[in-house]
């Protein structure tokens, strides 16, 4: 550690005043999130998508970090975190800050969102609000495909209180047995094989006068909830109902797997999903504030949680299922569609089938030995380059291995079907699927087992490391020699995501980076202790330590008269290392940028600490996924991409990698790529030193400049 000296006063730069609370940093991000639903130039469907991916997040954040930090405090857990304090202390404070945002996402919902949707034609009513009509036609609904589905569960001593499985909508009942004026009480869940919102048809969709009509009725619907709630009888005949109020659990998800002790990896993760589908311990249960106070207290107790993991939901719970609407027939109320378009060098290659791409006078491999290719997703297509090159790979006669990682991909994924082609091609055919990949290990062990059976290597990844890398080996027999052709990313090989989210690629058959992949994969299916590679910086042998080398590199230019500057891209920023390599740059005078889409721990804007440090976050239509790092090396600048986030658990418990783009085009267009986001004042916010962040807003004198549009507008010009 450097401790500079600034006039008399000596700054240790491991003090904890000088980072920022990782759970808070991630709750600042979720609130940006957020903040899309309530911004009016937001479409109206995008902005209840948006609603719906907070809630989703939250749910996630509750099931891996809340549930972490409870069992740190459970634990007796002393250790601080890099920002000096204690799991219970982070607990309150993640409490203090998530309370008000969420009841300010449901209010904004009842408020605004659902009048907005009604004055488009889009009703989502209140059982209490339909016509005789409409309740006819629901009671039907119910008792042909509702009632078969559900299971009430009594409550008490015969019966004792139910397994709630996490994540479930349920319904509280009490009832009064009229023989004996007993009060008594039962659980209903409301099943998930249904859709949460029951579509009202055409024919019933006259609505009551009580309801305010703009425009003819385009879609609805009665949350499920609510029609299972008005037809209760059903379910406790010659029962009282009093009332009935919804609540809903969430649990700690995440899979405690002991490899040293597994001998078989993939079964040990089915056990650890087979008790996850229950989930562990409770750690939030959401109410309506109308829930008695008894009840409440029954379901605390049963529960085995604190008042203090009680959120008071007004209105509709599960928010997440509002993604449904996004399916309505309304361009008018979405983003303008996008469709990606083809790399130029690669239009005339994907011209022709695949499986005609050797009779064509130029294919993907063709192309690939002029020069390196660079794709930017979702502005280029997928399909029609990542997809297009395995697929190519796996029907040509000349291609004698595929190496590949898979970290997630679709349920239906083109790209695990093209390796199985591979296989039952000839071509020797090895995949590393990470079963470890939360909350796709079902998924990725169902590949497994589909890829085994058609003759793939599949090996698992290593013990106590999660293979994050995203990478892709093709070894082809070209005249009397072999050439390796290599993909590596920083999105993982999901076409659907690939849609969603930024991200980059560069293809190339450069030797060296051949040979390192080669090396890299035979670590990963054999024993090795791989110290050293040609081009990559690799996790967790080197990437750090040449991360941080590069950042001292510019310190060393910036003393010596030269001009210092960091650009990096990235999704989080925890490191406490290279945090503080980063605040000995800025303290030398090196200019620093850094667009962290997420958590990020550092403090911009400290005097003599981080004044030269400028942090940005971009959050608009597409998820930014790509990580770039740039280094100008006193004018010689060095580009790289790859897998990795600057956190603890990508440089030391992943295996990443990260390659520098050498083709002075393609860094040039990576250059260009940060610049453009650097002048973002549409979607981007800036980090403030306390940790809060303050969307731009252009100028009076200034066009706004939106960084994804403004790839779109080129790509298009591309095409």
């Amino acid at each position: 550690m450097r401790r500079r000296k600034q006039a008399t006063v000596e700054i240790n730069l491991n003090d904890p005043q000088y980072y920022l609370n990782r759970e808070l940093s991630w709750i600042e991000f979720n609130s940006r999130v957020l903040h899309e639903a309530f911004d009016p130039r937001t479409p109206l469907l995008e902005r209840l998508k948006f609603l719906a991916i907070f809630s989703s997040n939250l749910d996630e954040y509750f099931m891996v970090r809340i549930g972490a930090l409870k069992e740190q405090i459970e634990a007796q857990v002393r250790k601080l975190s890099p920002d000096g304090r204690t799991p219970q202390e982070q607990l309150n404070l993640i409490n203090d800050r998530l309370r008000p945002l969420v009841a300010k996402q449901h209010r904004h919902f009842e408020e605004a969102l659902r009048p907005q949707l009604s004055a488009q034609g889009v009703y989502l009513l209140d059982y209490i609000d339909l016509n005789q009509e409409q309740r006819a036609y629901l009671h039907q609904y119910f008792e042909e495909k509702v009632f078969p589905v559900l299971t009430p569960l009594a409550i008490d001593p015969g019966h004792p209180f139910p397994y709630i499985s996490n994540l479930s909508l349920n319904l509280a009942v009490v009832i009064k047995d009229p023989v004996d004026d007993e009060e008594l009480y039962a659980r209903v869940k409301v099943p998930k094989v249904l859709p949460r919102f029951i579509p009202l048809p055409i024919e019933t969709q006259d609505l009551p006068t009580s309801i305010a009509k703009s425009r003819a009725t385009v879609w609805a619907g009665v949350p499920l909830e609510q029609v299972i709630a008005h037809n209760l009888e059903a379910l406790f005949p010659g029962m009282n109902i009093q009332e009935y109020h919804p609540f809903r659990i969430t649990r700690n998800a995440d899979l405690e797997v002991e490899e040293d002790e597994a001998d078989d990896l993939m079964s040990a993760i089915e056990e650890e999903l087979r008790k996850r589908r229950f989930g562990g311990s409770a750690v939030r249960l959401e109410v309506n504030p109308s829930m008695p106070e008894q009840l409440r207290s029954m379901l605390i107790e049963e529960m085995e949680i604190s008042s203090e993991d009680v959120y008071e939901i007004e209105g509709l719970l599960c928010l997440r299922d509002l993604f449904m609407f996004g399916g309505l027939p309304l361009p008018e109320l979405k983003d303008p569609p996008w469709s990606p378009i083809t790399h130029p060098k690669l239009k005339r290659v994907n011209e022709v089938p695949v499986q005609e791409a050797l009779t064509h006078d130029e294919n993907f491999f063709s192309v690939m030995r002029k020069q390196d290719l660079l794709v930017h997703h979702p502005y280029h297509s997928f399909s029609r380059s990542v997809q297009r090159f395995i697929e190519e790979a796996a029907h040509d006669p000349n291609v004698l291995a595929i190496k590949m990682t898979l970290y997630r991909t679709s349920g239906d994924s083109p790209i695990v079907q093209a390796l199985i082609a591979a296989a039952e091609n000839g071509v020797q055919v090895a995949a590393l699927v990470e079963l470890k990949a939360r909350f796709d290990e079902e998924n990725n062990i169902n590949w497994a087992k589909k890829l085994e059976s058609a003759g793939v290597h599949v090996v698992y990844g290593l013990v106590g490391l999660k293979t994050h890398t995203k990478l892709v080996l093709v070894v082809r027999r070209e005249e009397d020699r072999i050439k390796r052709y290599v993909h590596i990313g920083t999105g993982n090989y999901n076409p659907k995501t690939a849609r969603l989210y930024t991200d980059l690629g560069v293809f190339s058959c450069r030797e060296e980076l051949g040979a390192d992949l080669t090396d890299l994969f035979n670590y990963l299916t054999g024993y090795s202790r791989q110290q050293s590679y040609r081009r990559l910086l690799v996790a967790p042998v080197n990437l750090r330590d040449r991360m941080l080398a590069y950042i001292e590199r510019e310190i060393e230019h910036q003393q010596n008269g030269g001009q210092g500057r960091i650009v990096a891209k990235m999704n989080a920023l925890v490191d406490p290392r290279l945090i503080m390599a980063l605040y000995e740059a800025s303290q030398a005078g090196v200019q620093i940028d850094l667009i962290v889409r997420g958590i990020c721990c550092l403090r911009p804007g400290l005097p003599e600490i981080s004044e030269n440090i400028r942090v940005i976050s971009i959050v608009g239509r597409f998820l930014e996924h790509a990580r770039i790092f740039y280094f100008n090396n006193n004018g010689e600048p060095e580009v790289f991409i790859g897998s990795a986030d600057w956190m603890p658990r990508n440089l030391d418990r992943r295996v990443e990698a990260v390659v520098p783009v050498e083709e002075p085009s393609l860094a040039q267009d990576l250059q260009e790529i940060l610049g453009i986001m650097l002048a973002d004042n549409r979607h981007a916010w800036d980090l403030q030193s306390d940790g809060k962040y303050v969307q731009r807003k252009p100028q009076a004198d200034q066009a706004e400049q939106s960084s994804q549009q403004t790839f779109m507008d080129m790509a298009q010009k591309q095409s």
